[in-house]
C-alpha cells in the first residue's frame, strides 16, 4: 500500500482531514506519510470489547511472526555463521575429489577462511555500538524466569514484538497519541519529516535477522507513533492536566501494564527518536523521573514530583536506559568519580575469584548473627549499598524492594541491559560501579536469601515491602535468576567489607553469635542465680536477730 494513500483514504479517517496544516500527500518529500492502519471493526480502545486483529496491507506472513526470534542463528553483517559451514563443506569435498587441483584447494580454503575473517571483523567493528544497540533479551535468564519478563503485555514498542495478535489494540491509541502530539504544535507533515531521517539513522541499532524482513516503509512508521505513544505517556506520568483526557483514562486503566512493557528490554526504540517528537511535543523529563523513583517502592505516586535533577551530559541509549541511569546513582553527580575510585581501590588487593567465592557465604539471618543490621535507606538509589561500623557492631544500609510481577521486571531488564552493555564490570579502564548497578542490587539481595526465613527477615528490617509476592514466591524469584547475574563492582565493595569485617571482630561476632543463640538459657540462667541470691540474702537476714 502507498503511504499516501493509506494516511489519506476515507474521509473522516482518523479526523485527518480537519487537521490544521494538513497537505497533500502529493506534495511531500519522500518520506511521505505515517500510514493510519484501518480497522476491520470498531475498537474499544481500553480492551474491553471484542477486538480483531489487523496487520498493515504491506506486511507479509513472514513480517507478523517478528516476535520468534531464533538465537541459533547469529547475523553479523557479512555473512551468516551457516554460510561459513557451507564453504568448509565444499572445502572438504574439494579436498575428497583425486581430480580436484593443489590451486582449487588453496582458493577454496582461503575462501572459507575469508568468511571467518569477515565475521570476526563484523564482530569487532559491533562492540564500540554495544552501548547503544537495541538489544534481545539474554537467553539464559529468559529460560530461567519465562516470558512475563520479555514479552509485552498491551503494547508493542519497536520491531521486535511487533504484529503479535494480543497487542493489536494499543497500535488505535498510538494513532491517537500522535494525533495529540501534532494537534496544537505543528503539522503532519513537520513532525514526521523530523522522525524520519532519524528512523533511518537508528535502523542499525536493531537485530539485522528481524530488520531484515521490515522494509524502510514500515520501519519509519513504526517508529514515529511508538515514539509519540511514550511521549505521551511521559506526559501522563509527569503531569496529569497535560494529557488528553481519552488518552488519560487508557493509561490510568492500563498503567501497570503499560509500564511494565516500555521497560521490557526487547520492546525499546532509540532515544534519538522519542527526542525528535519531544521537539514538537514537550515533556518535563525531571518529573517522570521523579515519578518513576516513587514506582519503584510501595509509595502512593503523586504525578509531577519531586523533581530529579538530570545530567547534561548522560546520552541514553533508549527509555529503559534513562530510566536505569537515574533510579541507580545517587543524586549528587559530583560523588560518583570519587565513589567509583574509592571501590576501585578497595578491590584492587582482592581477586575477584575471591569476591565470586564469598557470593555464597553470607544469608540475612546470618548477617544478624554476625552483629551486621540490615537497614533500609528510604531515600537512596540502586547503587547506594554501604557496610558501616557502628562501634562493636556494623550496619547494611540499602534502598528497600518492592516487589510484584511489575517491579520485578523493572529490575530484570535493567540487569539485563547492564549485561548486553558491560561485557566486564570489573574493567577499570572502560567500566564504572554505575555500569553494574542493577545486577549488584538483585545479586546483593539473592546472596541474603537463602531460604523463607531470610525473606521474612528482609521483611522485618523494611527492606522488602510490599505484599505484592509471598514470601515463597520472593524465595523462587531470586534463586531463578541468581546464577544469570554476574558480581558487579558495588556488590564486590559490600562483600569485602563483609569479608573484612568478620575477621576483624572475629571474638566479638562468636560471644554474639552464642549470646543470640542461647539467650533464652542464659536468661534463664540469670534469674536462677537472681533468685536463689534472693533466696539466701532472705535467709541471710532471717539469722541476723538471731
Amino acid at each position: 500500500m502507498d503511504p499516501s494513500s493509506a494516511a489519506w483514504g476515507q474521509p473522516g479517517e482518523f479526523q485527518l482531514a480537519i487537521w490544521s496544516g494538513a497537505e497533500d500527500a502529493h506534495a511531500w518529500a519522500p518520506a511521505g506519510l505515517p500510514p493510519v492502519v484501518e480497522y476491520s471493526v470498531p475498537t474499544d480502545m481500553f480492551g474491553n470489547t471484542s477486538l480483531q486483529p489487523y496487520l498493515h496491507s504491506s506486511y507479509s506472513a513472514g513480517q507478523q511472526q517478528l516476535a520468534l526470534c531464533n538465537y541459533d542463528v547469529v547475523d553479523y553483517g557479512a555473512e551468516t555463521v551457516p554460510g561459513v559451514v557451507d564453504y568448509v563443506a565444499n572445502a572438504q569435498t574439494q579436498d575428497g575429489d583425486q581430480n580436484a587441483s593443489v590451486s582449487a584447494e588453496e582458493h577454496s580454503d582461503d575462501e572459507a577462511m575469508s568468511v571467518f575473517e569477515d565475521v570476526a571483523i563484523a564482530f569487532q567493528d559491533e562492540a564500540p555500538m554495544r552501548k547503544l544497540k537495541m538489544h534481545r533479551f539474554p537467553p539464559n535468564i529468559a529460560q530461567a524466569l519465562g516470558k512475563s519478563y520479555t514479552v509485552p503485555r498491551v503494547v508493542a514498542i519497536g520491531p521486535y514484538h511487533h504484529g503479535q495478535e494480543h497487542l493489536m489494540a494499543a497500535e488505535k491509541v498510538k494513532q491517537v497519541s500522535a494525533y495529540h502530539c501534532m494537534i496544537s504544535n505543528c503539522s503532519v507533515r513537520q513532525m514526521y519529516e523530523a522522525v524520519v531521517p532519524v528512523a533511518d539513522d537508528v535502523r542499525a541499532l536493531y537485530d539485522k535477522d528481524v530488520m531484515s524482513r521490515i522494509a524502510d516503509d514500515d520501519f519509519r512508521p513504526m517508529m514515529f507513533y511508538d515514539a509519540c505513544f511514550l511521549v505521551q505517556f511521559m506526559r501522563y506520568m509527569s503531569d496529569e492536566d497535560t494529557c488528553p483526557a481519552t488518552l488519560y483514562d487508557f493509561f490510568e486503566s492500563h498503567e501497570s501494564d503499560v509500564t511494565h512493557d516500555i521497560m521490557l528490554l526487547e520492546n525499546q526504540i532509540p532515544w534519538q527518536v522519542v527526542e525528535a517528537v519531544m521537539g514538537f511535543t514537550p515533556v518535563t523529563l525531571e518529573s517522570v523521573i521523579g515519578s518513576w523513583k516513587e514506582r519503584l517502592v510501595d509509595r502512593v505516586v503523586i504525578r509531577g514530583g519531586p523533581a530529579v535533577e538530570l545530567d547534561p551530559s548522560y546520552e541514553p541509549p533508549h527509555l529503559l536506559g534513562f530510566v536505569r541511569f537515574y533510579l541507580a546513582r545517587s543524586s549528587k553527580f559530583t560523588e560518583v568519580a570519587d565513589k567509583d575510585e574509592k571501590i576501585k581501590a578497595l578491590l584492587d588487593s582482592v581477586p575477584k575469584s575471591k569476591i565470586d567465592a564469598l557470593s555464597i557465604s553470607v544469608s540475612a539471618i546470618e548477617l544478624d548473627e554476625m552483629g551486621i543490621n540490615l537497614k533500609a535507606n528510604q531515600t537512596a538509589g540502586l547503587a547506594e549499598m554501604e557496610l558501616t561500623n557502628k562501634g562493636v557492631f556494623a550496619e547494611l544500609s540499602m534502598a528497600p524492594l518492592s516487589l510484584d510481577n511489575t517491579r520485578a521486571s523493572w529490575h530484570v531488564n535493567m540487569a539485563a541491559l547492564e549485561l548486553c552493555t558491560t561485557p566486564d564490570f570489573f574493567d577499570r579502564e572502560d567500566a564504572t560501579y554505575l555500569d553494574s548497578v542493577a545486577c549488584s542490587y538483585l545479586l546483593l539481595l539473592c546472596m541474603l536469601v537463602h531460604r523463607e526465613e531470610d525473606v521474612h527477615q528482609l521483611r522485618t528490617k523494611r527492606i522488602l515491602q510490599g505484599a505484592g509476592l509471598t514470601d515463597k514466591e520472593v524465595l523462587k524469584f531470586f534463586t531463578s535468576i541468581r546464577n544469570s547475574l554476574r558480581a558487579g563492582l558495588c556488590f564486590g565493595e559490600v562483600m569485602v567489607k563483609i569479608e573484612m569485617s568478620r575477621r576483624r571482630r572475629r571474638i566479638l561476632i562468636a560471644l554474639y553469635w552464642f549470646v543470640n543463640r542461647n539467650w533464652k538459657t542464659i536468661v534463664g540462667i540469670g534469674s536462677a542465680i537472681g533468685a536463689f541470691a534472693s533466696i539466701l540474702k532472705t535467709l541471710q537476714s532471717l539469722k541476723g536477730p538471731h
